[in-house]
């Protein structure tokens, strides 16, 4: 193990030992938010303390049983000893290195959803409605809630654009690589020739923001327009300006909202996502600059960029960025994506990984 890493694992090793001491103090109840986030940081600590004495420990076995080489009668013993030692100090280096990469502090949250029709007009807009079908039910097999926030439907079915909040436990650290181009390649519906069609749609998956701990939102700054909201919804969406337009005048973000029942719904919705859109400005801002020092762009937030293609003359699917091609594209879109969210989870750890050894 490298040395930059035996001196970290030590300094964490000692606050484990400081916050211990810190938490046992009388008077330490006193200050609750202290006492709390005490217990958080001793909770993720003692974890990673508890594996670096049991790699500690594996050193000192091979330390004793090298002393053991020089007794002909124990020589074999001793080299068995080692062996498993070594083998069990790989291991032990190894769920180290995991523990300690950064952690992405948005991991746990919320996100919303943005899925755009690109090139391809109306076949464009029904892969859009194929992407959202696809991960809403992945949504569904992790048990997370899906509210649709904004929507505009194409004419023969689809979206040209959709917004949709997705709530639950790890919902951005599943969903945060699928930020980016999709690429369909297929025959549409209305094509007569037979002909395979390339339309694209763009992805944005944001965490939600807290409008309140997150973003500062000044009124000074915004631009409140209400209109006549237009698709379904009945006699009543018609008749009143319930749709809502926000603008962020210093980023020039525009945010409409309609489909709730009532201006101030739309509202309400409507600075929910301002407010996640104005950080994701920030976060791909600071990831861009990351991403620069690497040679891969998983973790970029870029989404000019093609990650993927789904090919359903082949029913395959490739994700460009890990070269990764799996043949079960119609379970793909019915939701199942985790040994694709996973293989794209395990490259960018494994790139993280690369950066901490660099250290």
């Amino acid at each position: 193990m490298k040395p930059s890493m035996l001196s970290k694992l030590d300094q964490l090793a000692e606050r484990l030992d400081e916050v211990g001491h810190l938490l046992m103090q009388e008077g330490a109840t006193n200050d609750m938010d202290n006492y709390r986030k005490l217990n958080r940081e001793h909770a993720e600590l003692d974890p990673l303390v508890a594996l670096y004495k049991n790699f500690q420990q594996a050193q000192a076995d091979i330390d004793e049983a090298q002393e053991m080489l020089n007794d002909p009668e124990m020589k074999a013993f001793a080299q068995d000893e080692i062996e498993t030692a070594k083998v069990n100090m790989q291991n032990l280096e190894a769920d180290l290195q995991k523990m300690l990469l950064p952690k992405d502090p948005n991991d746990e949250r919320n996100i919303l959803l943005e899925i755009r029709a690109g090139t391809g007009g109306d076949e464009a807009a029904l892969f859009a409605g194929d992407l959202l079908r696809m991960y809403t039910r992945f949504a569904e097999r992790n048990r997370w809630q899906v509210e649709m926030m904004s929507e505009s439907a194409s004419e023969l079915g689809g979206y040209k654009e959709v917004i949709v909040r997705i709530a639950g436990l790890g919902a951005y650290s599943k969903l945060k690589f699928e930020s980016g181009g999709h690429r369909v390649q297929r025959v549409p519906a209305t094509e007569t020739q037979g002909r395979i069609h390339t339309s694209a749609c763009t992805v944005a998956v944001m965490p939600e923001a807290d409008e309140l701990a997150d973003v500062v939102i000044n009124n000074a700054d915004l631009r409140i327009d209400t209109f006549r909201a237009s698709g379904a919804g009945g006699q009543h969406i018609n008749k009143t300006d319930s749709a809502v337009r926000l603008t962020h005048i210093p980023t020039g973000i525009v945010v409409e909202c309609q489909d709730g029942r009532s201006q101030h719904q739309n509202k309400a919705q409507a600075m929910r996502v301002l407010a996640t859109r104005i950080m994701d400005g920030q976060l791909r801002e600071k990831q861009a600059k990351e991403a620069a020092t690497r040679k891969s762009l998983i973790g970029s937030g870029d989404r000019s960029e093609r990650i993927r293609t789904y090919n359903y003359p082949q029913g395959r699917m490739t994700d460009h960025r890990i070269n990764l091609t799996l043949y079960k594209l119609d379970f793909i879109m019915d939701g199942d994506l985790t040994e694709l969210s996973n293989a794209l989870i395990a490259e960018h750890q494994a790139e993280l990984l690369a950066e901490l050894g660099d250290d």
